[in-house]
């Protein structure tokens, strides 16, 4: 059974020991399977019936909401990216989708250098599409135009890509997302931000995991960075939910309740009712993050878990 972090782990231990070593009994018992590629992992059987059930439980909370549901693919146009600020925020995180696009000719040199081991990436064309770094980003090209009274509530689920290698199994490079997302006006927004930090919180302690909700900054890329960071801190817009997965110095977040003030309606001309910009906000829960604590926090074998825990997920 894998030892509850905060209690029995040997905090002496370097970090990057712990991850393997979490890594290791995750893949040992067949909850993650490797690819080959650190951050990419194949999902077990009970690993993937843990996040269903999760999954189903943030389901039915968002479901008093009365949102629309929506579902995207994992690939986004590339020229609504480049509306979104991605590449200047985070270029160290995205991934570009490129295919071969050439003839005959083409094909046979590429193949050429191909067999002589050698880059034959250069041959790729940059297709339309990336891949998605956020699961909410295509919602705001298709809400273009005017919003209705109220605003709108929408629920999402997908895989978003992230390019983070990492041995820390919680830093994987595709992974799942639910996420509730409120286009409206500043109030409404910031009204739904903080509605799911309380019941972000509640769900979380309702399978046993201690979270704690804290003020949080996006990983923004290079010296402006540092600013865009600080700004963020300071205006109190991402929560994140956290908790003690192969570190209690530094724990993981597996959800984050985020306002974005005006970004996205700015960008892709959303506009409230009465003309104004809109304003949105999220609250995401990390899917296979959530998994992870859930067996670092009650064991390897859900059928070992507490009772209450079992009884909320539905696990039987």
């Amino acid at each position: 059974m894998c030892l509850y972090p905060t209690e029995h782990a040997d905090l002496a231990m370097p970090i990057e020991e712990r991850y393997r070593g979490y890594l290791d009994e995750l893949v040992g018992h067949r909850h993650l399977v490797p690819t080959g590629v650190p951050g990419v992992y194949g999902r077990g059987t009970e690993f993937e019936r843990v996040i269903e059930r999760f999954d189903a439980l943030v389901t039915r909370h968002g479901a008093a909401l009365a949102p629309e549901v929506m579902r995207f693919p994992p690939i986004f146009n590339r020229k609504h990216y480049a509306k979104i600020d991605h590449i200047r925020n985070f270029p160290d995180l995205m991934g570009s989708v490129h295919t071969f696009t050439g003839g005959d000719r083409e094909h046979r040199e590429m193949l050429g250098r191909f067999e002589r081991d050698e880059d034959w990436s250069r041959d790729l064309s940059a297709s339309e599409v990336m891949m998605t770094p956020a699961i909410c980003y295509p919602l705001y090209p298709s809400a273009t135009g005017t919003l209705p009274p109220g605003g709108r509530r929408v629920d999402l689920q997908g895989y978003a890509f992230r390019h983070e290698p990492s041995v820390d199994p919680a830093r994987m490079q595709i992974f799942r997302m639910h996420e509730f997302v409120r286009l409206g006006t500043p109030d409404e927004a910031l009204a739904h931000r903080d509605h799911w930090i309380t019941l972000g919180q509640e769900i979380f302690h309702s399978v046993g995991l201690p979270t704690q909700p804290v003020v949080a900054n996006d990983p923004f890329f290079g010296r402006g960075g540092k600013v865009q960071k600080a700004i963020q801190r300071e205006q109190n817009l991402k929560y994140e939910f956290v908790v003690p997965i192969c570190s209690e110095e530094k724990p993981t977040a597996i959800g984050s309740s985020n306002y974005h003030l005006d970004h996205f309606g700015a960008a892709f001309g959303i506009r409230t009712h009465d003309g104004a910009v809109a304003h949105s906000a999220c609250v995401g829960f990390g899917l296979e993050r959530v998994a992870l604590a859930l067996f670092r926090t009650h064991g390897l074998e859900t059928r070992a878990w507490p009772r209450e825990v079992r009884d909320v997920l539905g696990l039987g």
